[in-house]
């Protein structure tokens, strides 16, 4: 078997929304991510796929959803990723609570994990979603947007996802092959009716951590649930070697899929939570300039000469913009 690189961290995550037009004024407005692509669901063409980032889509900051505007309300249950963390700069809470209070955003109170402080909340689709303040080092590989939220407080990529699992230890073996290292374990009361949380670190400095929490309550995907967490294998050759480990492991990942910005595998881990690894090449901005990401639907290879037929089945969305947002606010005062 090639010698395996371990993964450096989550590469994007991928959930599940309701109103297109909902989740991007949240994602964009609310949390000050960038749109850096607007497109569609490769195995489902008349839905959306919108990915939220920092400002050049940095591996390790993109949350992607999927508005599948007809399925009903999920729950979060064993078998899914239960909830994800993205990193703020410390002392941003504060900023953060008072937007929150702001848009009308349903939070709880900050709660302290492994030494460092958390904000609970939930996005308008009911996804539960944490903010947790870290030191942001000077050469961190992300860039902040700031079309909304000022640099000093803005997300800056992925901290950590936690799943809730019914039989955490071979999931946990699977973390082990990957490249993970088990850091710690912590008692974590009212999080899930196991209580203990086991985290694992991977190698890089950017959605590095992977929390394990036992439970055996039971979800269902639908709106507000995480559809699946996909990891860092930068090269090609780094993503053979994975898919030949996870293979290893007794499970069955598909061959490569060209997803367009990035080549993939999928695979079910032990545990039914859907994982992919994504490499890094080509990336967003191979067929969108960087200051126009976003900016346009993009239709991925064959699918271009379906455009007609696919923008007819899909709702007009608005980008929202901070020039437009102070107009009406000024409009509103006069």
């Amino acid at each position: 078997m090639a010698s395996v690189t371990p993964t450096r961290g989550i590469h994007h995550v991928t959930c599940v929304a309701g109103d297109p037009q909902r989740n991007m004024d949240f994602w964009v407005e609310t949390l000050g991510l960038r749109l850096v692509k607007r497109s569609i669901n490769q195995d489902d063409p008349g839905t959306y796929h919108f990915f939220f980032a920092d400002a050049e889509g940095t591996p390790g900051t993109s949350m992607t959803f999927f508005p599948w505007e007809n399925l009903s309300q999920g729950k979060v249950g064993s078998g899914q990723v239960s909830r994800t963390a993205f990193r703020v700069p410390e002392g941003s809470l504060d900023y953060w609570e008072d937007r929150f209070d702001e848009f009308g955003v349903d939070y709880d109170e900050r709660v302290d994990r492994f030494g460092e402080t958390v904000l609970p909340f939930r996005d308008p689709d009911g996804l539960p979603v944490e903010l947790v303040e870290v030191e942001i080092p000077e050469d961190d590989p992300t860039v902040p947007w700031t079309e909304f939220v000022p640099a000093d407080h803005a997300i800056r990529g992925f901290h950590s996802v936690t799943l809730w699992l019914a039989n955490p230890d071979s999931t946990m073996d699977l973390l082990r092959t990957m490249g993970l290292e088990e850091v710690g374990t912590e008692e974590s009361p009212g999080d899930t009716p196991g209580d203990e949380r086991t985290r694992f670190a991977a190698a890089g400095s950017v959605g590095k951590y992977v929390d394990v929490l036992p439970t055996v309550q039971a979800g269902r995907q639908g709106h507000g649930t995480v559809h699946h967490v996909a990891f860092q294998t930068p090269t090609d050759d780094d993503q053979s070697a994975m898919r030949s480990a996870v293979q290893g492991e007794g499970l069955r990942p598909t061959q490569q899929i060209d997803r367009h910005w990035f080549r993939s595998v999928y695979f079910r881990e032990h545990n039914g939570v859907l994982f992919e690894l994504a490499t890094s090449d080509p990336g967003y901005d191979s067929d969108e300039p960087l200051d126009d990401l976003g900016g346009r639907l993009v239709l991925p290879g064959e699918f271009e000469a379906r455009r007609d037929e696919i923008e007819s089945q899909l709702t007009d969305v608005t980008v929202p913009r901070a020039e437009a947002a102070e107009t009406a606010e000024s409009e509103a005062d006069d």
